[in-house]
Parts: C-alpha cells; structure tokens; sequence
C-alpha cells in the first residue's frame, strides 16, 4: 500500500481506483436513462420518477435557454428543499449555463455581494414569505433583470405562508416561464471543465468568496464516494431511501445526497427544515435506509428522552459531517441505540470530498478517518506551507484531487495565496496518526494565541459536552489583559439542567485540558447562532458579542 490509511478501506477498494468524470446533465440523463420508473424524489409524500424529473429539467433548461440564459451566464438559485431546487439546478446547467446559489439564511449584504460578484441577473425563487420580499428587493435595487417566482402550492397545499406577486413585467411564474417551450435540436456542448457552480463560502473575514466548481468536480466527487461505498452496496443491493433534511443549496447536501442518490438510483425524500419528529417518522414508519446530518441534528436527537426506545432497525448508515461531532455525543448514540456515527471531511473547495471513516477499521475516537481513493492529503507547518510535517504533528491540511476547486470567481490574489503548486491549502488544522487517520483540531483563524500558546476552540468543546448539563457549546477567543486571549464558552443546558460557574467548570475540566486551555469566562444563553446548513457558528456568535457594547456575563474573570 503506498498511501497512508489503504489499508483500512473496504475490501476490494483501491486508492487508484479509476475515477470517472463527465457533465451534470449526464449524469441525471443517464440515471433518468437507467431508472425510469422508479421514484427519485419524494415530497409532502408526493413521489417523482427519474422519467418525470429528466422532463421537468429539459422544460425547464429549454425555457432557461430561450430566455437567454446559456454559455457564460450565470443564474442565481434562492430556493429551499423543494423539487424546485433539483428542477432549475440541473435545467440552468443543461442550458450551459452556472448556477449561483444563494442561502435563504444569508443576510441582504451577503446576498447582494453574491448577486454582483456572480453577475447573475436571473434570479429563481419560490412565492413563500419567507424568500420572495427578499427577491423583491433585489429587483428594486435593480441588482437582477428578471425573477422567476417558484408556486409552492405546485407540490402540495401545507400552509405554509405565501405572497401575491406585484404587478411587473420582470416578474414571471415558473409555469409562465417554461408555457410553450419547446425542446431545442441539440443541446448546448458542455465541457467537463465548465463551472457548474459558484458555491460561496462563509467568509470568516471580510466578504464570501465563490469557488467555482466545475462539472468535473462534482462528478468525480460522485465518483470517488462511489468507489468508497461500492462494496457496501453490492452487499446491500436495495433502493436507499435517503433522509435530505439538510439544505440542497450547500455543498455536503447537494453532492453527498442529491447528486450521490440520483447516480446510484436511490430515493431522496426531501424535508424542508429540520424537525425531530419529522426525521424519526422517516426512519421508524418510512424506514429510511441513510440519514446524513450535521453535528447539531445528532445532538438534538441524542437528546430525545426515549431515545433509546425508538426504532432506528431501518437505518443502515448514520453520517454526520460539516463539523466535528462531539465525542459525547457519538458514545450516546451508540449506547442508547447501538449504531456508531461516522464523521468524515471535506469542505466547500473540494466538492466536498476528502476524508471517510473506514467501517472496518480501528475504532480511533474523535477522527475523521482516512484519505478517500484518489485524492491526496498531507499536513504542512503554520508558518512555511511548502514544509510537509511527520506522523502525529498538527498543521495545516493540505489537498490534492480531481474534485478540488481551480480557485475563485474574480479573486486571483485569494486564489493564488491559496494554492501551493496544485495542493490546496485548507485553513483545517490536525494531524495524522502512524495508520494514516486523520484529526482535526480546529479552523486556522479560530486557533487563540493565549500566552504565547496555541489554544484550539474545538478541543475545549470536545471536553466541554462531557458534561452531564452541556446541551451545545461554542467557545471563542476574548482580550485578556494578562495573556493576551483567553477562551470563553458559551453554553446551553440540557432540559432542566441548572447552571454552573466558571469554576464549578474548570474544576470539572481539570486534567482534561491542560491550563492554559481552561476557559476564563462562561455564559449561558437560550441558543447559540448557526450557518445557513445547521453548524453551531463560531463566526457569528463573534460577530453578535462585538455588536453588544456591554454584553451580559453569568461568570467571568478567573486566572490561573
């Protein structure tokens, strides 16, 4: 074996497997070519076939292309977990176009900086309250040209709150839009390195950037979970019903669930949020077969009283991924229900393929496993990115594969400072073990500087949820006089959990951490900020403590 973890993967699965990269269109027309019949999506218990979904797309790119929206154009998405989602995604990229998406949860400056640095000027969003007076504003603002407005009620009557489109010509419905389209004679050549997608990331400083993933990222991110899982599913042989609770317009949803289920034949059946008892209906009377989650849906289902009275028999594959589980969590789990939840890693930049945990490997707590078939990682110095590091010391991760990003939309200094060579500089801190395992230790700019030592947020909160009160915790760096940062955590309790003070706490976390690790100041609060996909935010919660100019505190102030 020449790389680091080979060993560990599933029998028959090769590192230099062949990975297979192609077009978007394709691989729905191939899946829609191979399935039929069989249903690809699932909505307010509404099936659509692979057969339906293929036409509803090709309506909808012959539409996309007659309005002028092909090669060298940009369209912005504004949509939430609907068909209409997988509709105008797979219909803008089959009319040669790219796809911007555009997070519901984002604030009106992010949206804007999206919309203009994309330079999208069609805009596609749904007549729910909650989305289109901000699709109506970034018409006024003139920042789009034309806005396609999405009718909820198409999949079903719920409720749900929706809005009487004003009076303008720029305005159209989705049924206006695609009325008496017609197929064109060919459709646009699209290459394998065309950008599908610019994807923008957090922007943990100053504004979002948009990577820009082409069609040949994705497909051989599709490609690589493929050869990742192929054994597993020749033993299965079964349809998976897929739980997407998560948002299909982020990267871990829209490749390791849509993109990945349509390719293999499986059944997405799509939630529009997140709700307990919506997942566990899925699972326990549906009998959904795969539920990917991030870290805060597994804590809120760890949490459930009867939890271990509830029936996950149907659920073959736990995953969670865009954070770090906490270990806590994943030991509840697993001794309430006897399932171990895998983490894996990957990030926006890289589609997101990148690291998986080997069912059959050494259980190593806290990991995130092994380096998935094709793709390179190795660690490099803080200071020198050029400096590869030995087994066992943290640096800097560093990437290289067929499904990485070739940098970003209009910045090429970004781009430039973000590539050594063809390697890809993560901004994740870890390390690798001597079995090729891989850990993370936090995000680069969360490290605190606390007396001179490097003092990882996400450590603490790994010893933090170890607390028999700790219902979710973020931890953040704070001036400190003396040592120049120093960590606080904020916390929320566990249903009737009562607080504790700062000291109650450090004593609690004595030995686990080292001193300089010991968090200063504590504060409780009812709920802790979060990305547009569920991730406990440690970016806005800094953001939210520097705009409260005298912020309450419940303990504050130790030294050791």
């Amino acid at each position: 074996m020449t790389h680091p973890g080979e060993q560990f993967y599933p029998e028959g699965v090769r590192w230099d497997d062949p990975i297979v990269q192609g077009t978007l269109p394709d691989l729905l027309s191939n899946a829609a070519a191979e399935y039929g019949a069989r249903a690809a999506l699932e909505f307010r218990d509404r099936p659509i076939s692979y057969t339906e979904l293929e036409a509803m797309v090709e309506q909808a790119a012959a539409a996309f292309l007659r309005a002028g929206c092909g090669k060298n154009t940009s369209v912005a998405l504004f949509l939430g977990n609907t068909p209409d989602h997988p509709i105008n995604f797979f219909g803008v990229l089959k009319a040669g176009a790219r796809v911007v998406h555009l997070s519901p949860l984002d604030g009106e400056i992010a949206l804007t900086h999206k919309l203009t640095d994309s330079g999208a000027r069609t805009l596609v969003t749904s007549n729910l309250s909650a989305l289109l007076p901000t699709a109506l504003k970034f018409l006024d603002k003139g920042l789009i040209d034309r806005l396609i407005v999405c009718e909820d009620d198409d999949w079903g009557k719920i409720g749900a709150p929706q809005m009487a489109l004003p009076d303008n010509p720029a305005i159209i419905t989705r049924k206006q839009f695609i009325e008496g389209v017609t197929r064109p004679d060919a459709w646009p050549a699209i290459d394998i390195d065309d950008v599908a997608l610019l994807q923008y990331t957090s922007g943990t400083t100053g504004l979002p950037k948009g990577a820009m993933l082409s069609h040949g990222n994705f497909t051989a991110a599709v490609s690589i979970y493929d050869n990742w899982g192929r054994p597993a599913r020749l033993a299965r042989n079964t349809v998976e019903r897929v739980i997407c609770v998560l948002p299909l317009f982020h990267i871990f949803a829209l490749t390791v669930v849509l993109l990945s289920s349509l390719r293999r034949g499986n059944l997405v059946s799509l939630h529009q949020r997140f709700d307990v008892e919506a997942v566990m209906r899925d699972i326990e009377v549906k009998r959904a077969t795969y539920f990917p989650g991030v870290p805060t849906m597994w804590i809120a289902i760890a949490a459930l009283p009867d939890l271990d009275k509830r029936d996950f028999s149907s659920l073959r594959t736990a995953g969670s991924g865009g954070a770090s589980l906490p270990m806590e969590v994943a030991r509840i789990f697993e001794r309430k229900v006897g399932m171990k939840l895998r983490s894996g890693w990957g990030m926006t930049e890289t589609s997101p393929a990148g690291t998986a945990y080997p069912e059959n490997g050494p259980e190593k707590p806290g990991s995130v496993g092994v380096m998935l078939p094709g793709i390179e990682i190795d660690i490099v110095s803080l200071d020198d990115p050029t400096k590869v590091l030995p087994v066992g010391e943290s640096g800097e991760l560093r990437i290289r594969g067929p499904n990485v990003t070739k940098g970003y939309w209009n910045k090429p200094k970004e781009t430039a400072e973000s590539f050594v060579g063809d390697r890809f500089l993560t901004g994740d801190v870890g390390y690798m073990d001597a079995d090729g395992y891989f850990y993370l230790v936090d995000r680069k700019k969360d490290m605190i500087i606390s007396g001179g030592f490097n003092v990882y947020p996400q450590m603490i909160e790994q010893a933090i949820y170890t607390h028999p009160s700790v219902q979710e915790v973020i931890v953040i760096g704070i001036p400190d006089d003396y040592r120049g940062e120093s960590a606080k955590a904020f916390v929320t309790l566990r249903a009737g959990a009562q607080p504790f003070t700062i000291d109650e706490l450090r004593n609690f976390l004595a030995g686990k951490l080292g001193k300089h690790e010991l968090p200063t100041a504590l504060e409780f609060a009812a709920e802790l900020p979060r990305t547009p996909v569920g991730k406990l935010s440690r970016h806005e919660l800094r953001r939210q403590q520097k705009a409260q100019s005298t912020p309450q505190q419940v303990a504050t102030g130790v030294r050791s």
